[in-house]
């Protein structure tokens, strides 16, 4: 039997976020959602700054967020 691939790149935050802050994930890409198109590190320092996230956490959500809704 195959052992289950492991969860590479951004992703590989998500169960740790949600265990340091105590949202799911989809909380805080809500939160990128409603700040509109912003830049990376503006997104980046918006949830620092206005949610207490760590420069990883923030880092990882907002490249994950970037990449489902900008075109490639």
């Amino acid at each position: 039997m195959a052992s289950p691939e492991k969860v590479k790149g951004p992703a590989s935050y998500f169960s740790s976020i949600e265990k340091t802050y105590g949202q799911p994930v989809e909380h805080w890409f809500a939160i990128l959602r409603a700040a509109g198109d912003r830049k990376h590190m503006e997104l980046v320092a918006l949830l620092k700054s206005a949610h207490g996230l760590g420069h990883g956490h923030a880092n990882a959500l907002v490249a994950w967020h970037l990449a489902q809704t900008r075109p490639a």
